[in-house]
């Protein structure tokens, strides 16, 4: 995790500055680092502070634009093509925000129920992959409206989400290869092949 310094509005966009001691080795400008699940690029390094420009667009589909001030963000730097592949692909492009409805304890663990549109739930299967401020989670239920997932102690006490509580607003992440595979289905329906594929009780 990293601390907010400062948001600071500037002429045409928002700047986030950010404590970010564990990764700055090696930090570089111009380098992606995901902010609680969002994507964003270094564009100043002073100190133990990395800042980050937040357009528009940015700011409408994320909860960056409410930090304040001591606020907590999980970090992670971009996955290199020699690191080892763990959890699913995130991209860092925020499908929109979710809603904590409520975190309840069971046993060492925590179930963490999201309120969200049915525009990203319909992307989402029970043990399928979702992203919660960029936390690579295993979904438990889907509903129409929402979510749950559970949280082991050790993410808990790693990320933002064993701090967060009911109302707290967090960043979803569909799994892209789901928004790849309707929008193709979506395309071929009409399709020779996909008529095949309903004939024979596939699609």
């Amino acid at each position: 995790m990293g601390e907010v310094v400062s948001l600071v509005k500037e002429k045409t966009v928002r700047r986030l500055f950010l404590n970010a001691k564990k990764i700055l080795p090696g930090a570089e400008i111009g380098d992606s680092i995901s902010v609680n699940g969002t994507c964003l690029t270094v564009v100043e390094i002073k100190g133990n502070t990395l800042a980050f420009d937040l357009s528009d667009e940015t700011l409408r589909s994320t909860n960056l634009g409410s930090l304040r001030a001591k606020d907590r963000v999980n970090l992670e730097p971009s996955l290199r093509p020699d690191s080892k592949l763990g959890g699913h692909f995130v991209t860092g492009h925020a499908d929109g925000v979710g809603r904590i409805k409520s975190k309840t304890a069971e046993g060492d663990v925590y179930k963490i129920v999201v309120d969200a549109d049915e525009r990203m739930t319909n992307f989402l299967v029970e043990k399928g992959s979702v992203a919660v401020d960029g936390i690579s989670l295993t979904v438990v239920d889907v509903f129409k409206d929402g979510f749950s997932v559970v949280i082991i102690p050790h993410t808990a006490a790693l990320t933002t989400i064993g701090l967060k509580g009911a109302g707290d607003s967090v960043n979803i992440e569909v799994d892209i290869l789901g928004k790849y595979v309707s929008k193709f289905l979506s395309k071929k329906r009409d399709s020779r092949f996909m008529q095949t594929l309903f004939e024979e009780g596939f699609a």
